[in-house]
């Protein structure tokens, strides 16, 4: 299995994907993030953040505006060891957020608000995998 993260979709196709209705009900947005040592701004603005830093202050801002989409976050923590498998490098951190659909998801990431707070995001990403899952119906 090859790994390749990306801070935002490259591929049309998957874009087009994430387009479509998706699963009923409840989504889990799965986030493996790697930040970058220091953040970079696109607009070349100055910061001593690191990438750490700078994907928290997106962090704080979205995790208010995913509950006004009727989602959460569930779940975040440092990664601190792989167990079983390999990869050439550990993400630095796991988020799991939870959204009532992926309808509510996508409005959320259209949504003007979180484009203003996406700059620190980009800022702060050296990469990142996102996982769609769904919770089993046992």
């Amino acid at each position: 299995m090859e790994v390749t993260n990306e801070v935002l979709p490259t591929s049309a196709e998957r874009i087009n994907e994430m387009m479509q209705p998706g699963p009923e009900g409840p989504i889990y947005m799965v986030n493996l993030l790697k930040f970058k040592d220091q953040a970079h701004y696109e607009d070349d603005r100055q910061s001593e953040l690191t990438g750490r830093e700078a994907y928290q202050l997106y962090g704080q801002a979205v995790s208010k505006l995913i509950g006004e989409y009727g989602g959460e976050v569930v779940f975040v923590a440092d990664v601190t060891f792989l167990a079983l498998g390999q990869v050439e490098e550990l993400w630095d951190e796991v988020a799991i957020a939870k959204y009532p659909n992926r309808a509510a998801l996508l409005a959320m990431s259209s949504s003007q608000e979180w484009r203003d707070a996406a700059v620190h995001r980009s800022a702060g990403l050296a990469g990142q995998l996102n996982i769609e899952s769904v919770s089993p119906h046992w």
